[in-house]
C-alpha cells in the first residue's frame, strides 16, 4: 500500500508553531506536564486536528486523541508527547506528535481508504518532572477499554543520543527499550573531626560511596557490555569540609535490554555495597526505589519499519533506547515499535537538541510508509483478547 505523500513544509511549521507555546529566548522550551503551557499545547493541538476535519477528544487522563470522524477500530495508533522536562528541546516528542498529525491528515485528505484505521495521539506526562514517575498518560490508555480497540502503536522519535550520527546513519529501527532499575543505597559510618582523626579510625561513608562509583561502570559491563549504569547525586552527611562524613545516600540507576542483565548486576551491585562498606569499617543497606521492565518491539512492526527503511534508500540499523518512551509502555498491551532519526552530536533534554529539518522531513515519509505497510496487517485485536 503507497501512503499519501505528506508536505514537509507543514511539518516543519506545525513544529514551529508548537515550539512557541512555552518556547524559551535560547530556543529552548518549557512545558512540563500540567502548566498552562503545556495545557495550552493540549489545547492547540485539540484545534489543529479539528481544522483539518478530523474528530478531536481529550480523555480523563489528559490525552489528546485525533481521528477521522465516524471511523471505527481498531485503529494504529500513532504518536508520542508534548510535554518537555524544563528548558527542554523543541522536538522531544513533539516531533512524533506533529508528524503524526500530518501523516493522518495527508491520509484524509487524500481520501485514502486507510485514514479510518488511522488515530493519533499525544501521551499527557511523558516525562514525569513531578512525583508521578512519567508515562502517566500511556500508563492510563493501557488500562483503559480503549486499548482493546487498537491493532497497534507506532512512534515517531529523535534518538536522543549521538549513535546514528557518528555511525553515519540516518535512520534507526528500534530493537527494543531498556528496562530501568533504581537502587537507594545508604552507608553508615561516623562522624568525626577531619583533622583529629587518622584514617585507621575512621569510618568513612564517603570513602565507601567513592569505592563503589568509580567501580560502577566496571560492574556493570563484566555482566552486560553493552549495559550502562548512572549515579546523578550523592548526598554526605553531615555536609562540612572538616567532617569525615557519617553518612552517604545516593541512587544508583542500570539500564539493559535483558533483564537476565539487571538481575545479576544487581546482585554483583549488593555485593560491592557491602564489600566497600566493610572496608571503611562501615554498614550499608541497599533498597529497590523502582524498576521498569525491559520492553522488547514487536517482530512485526519492527519488520514493517525495517521495509520502509530499506525501501527509502537511506543508511539505517537496528538499535536499542536507551531512554524511556510511551512505546515501552504500550507494548505491555499492543504490538509496538519505533523508528528514530538522528540527534546531532547526541543533544536532547536541552535547548540545544537539533535534527536537520530535512532529516526530520524524511523520517516522517519513512513513518507513513512504514504505517501504511502495518495497516496492510489483519486488522484483529487477538493481542487483547489472548487468541
Amino acid at each position: 500500500m503507497t501512503p499519501p505523500r505528506i508536505s514537509a513544509d507543514r511539518l516543519l511549521a506545525d513544529l514551529a508553531e508548537l515550539a512557541r507555546i512555552g518556547g524559551r529566548p535560547d530556543g529552548g522550551v518549557d512545558r512540563v506536564a500540567g502548566s498552562e503551557a503545556d495545557l495550552a499545547a493540549r489545547r492547540w493541538l485539540a484545534s489543529r486536528i479539528e481544522a483539518a476535519g478530523l474528530e478531536a477528544r481529550t480523555d480523563a487522563a489528559g490525552n489528546v486523541f485525533g481521528r477521522v470522524p465516524h471511523s471505527r477500530g481498531p485503529w494504529l495508533l500513532l504518536g508520542s508527547h508534548t510535554d518537555t522536562v524544563p528548558a527542554g528541546g523543541r522536538l522531544d516528542g513533539a516531533y512524533g506528535v506533529m508528524a503524526a498529525l500530518e501523516i493522518l491528515r495527508a491520509f484524509h485528505e487524500a481520501g485514502h481508504p486507510s485514514a479510518e484505521q488511522l488515530e493519533i495521539v499525544s501521551f499527557y506526562d511523558e516525562e514525569g518532572v513531578g512525583a508521578g514517575g512519567g508515562l502517566a498518560g500511556s500508563t492510563y490508555l493501557c488500562a483503559s477499554e480503549h486499548a482493546a480497540e487498537l491493532s497497534g502503536y507506532l512512534e515517531l522519535h529523535i534518538e536522543q543520543g549521538p549513535r546514528l550520527e557518528a555511525e553515519g546513519f540516518e535512520l534507526g529501527v528500534v530493537d527494543g527499550i531498556v528496562g530501568i532499575d533504581r537502587w537507594d543505597i545508604t552507608i553508615h559510618g561516623a562522624a568525626n573531626h577531619a583533622g583529629t582523626t587518622p584514617y585507621s579510625m575512621r569510618r568513612d561513608a564517603g570513602a565507601a560511596a567513592g569505592r563503589i562509583l568509580h567501580g560502577l561502570r566496571r560492574l556493570v559491563q563484566a555482566v552486560d557490555a553493552e549495559m550502562v549504569a548512572n549515579v546523578g547525586e550523592v548526598r554526605l552527611l553531615p555536609g562540612a569540609t572538616n567532617v569525615v562524613p557519617g553518612e552517604a545516600r545516593f541512587v544508583v540507576e542500570m539500564r539493559a535490554l535483558d533483564p537476565r542483565s539487571l538481575r545479576r548486576a544487581a546482585e554483583a551491585l549488593h555485593e560491592e555495597v557491602a564489600a566497600a562498606a566493610a572496608e571503611a569499617g562501615c554498614e550499608a543497606t541497599v533498597t529497590p526505589r523502582s524498576s521498569v521492565p525491559p520492553a522488547p518491539m514487536d517482530p512485526r512492526l519492527v519488520g514493517a519499519v525495517e521495509a520502509a527503511c530499506a525501501e527509502s534508500g537511506r543508511r539505517w540499523r537496528r538499535l536499542v533506547s536507551g531512554a524511556g518512551h510511551d512505546a515501552g509502555r504500550m507494548a505491555e498491551v499492543v504490538p509496538a515499535a519505533m523508528l528514530f532519526v538522528p540527534s546531532h552530536l547526541g543533544i536532547s533534554h536541552s535547548p540545544n537538541e537539533h535534527t536537520e529539518p530535512a532529516l526530520l522531513a524524511q523520517g516522517a515519509w519513512v513513518f507513513a510508509s512504514a504505517a501504511a505497510k502495518a495497516l496492510e496487517f489483519p486488522r484483529d485485536n487477538d493481542h487483547i483478547s489472548g487468541k
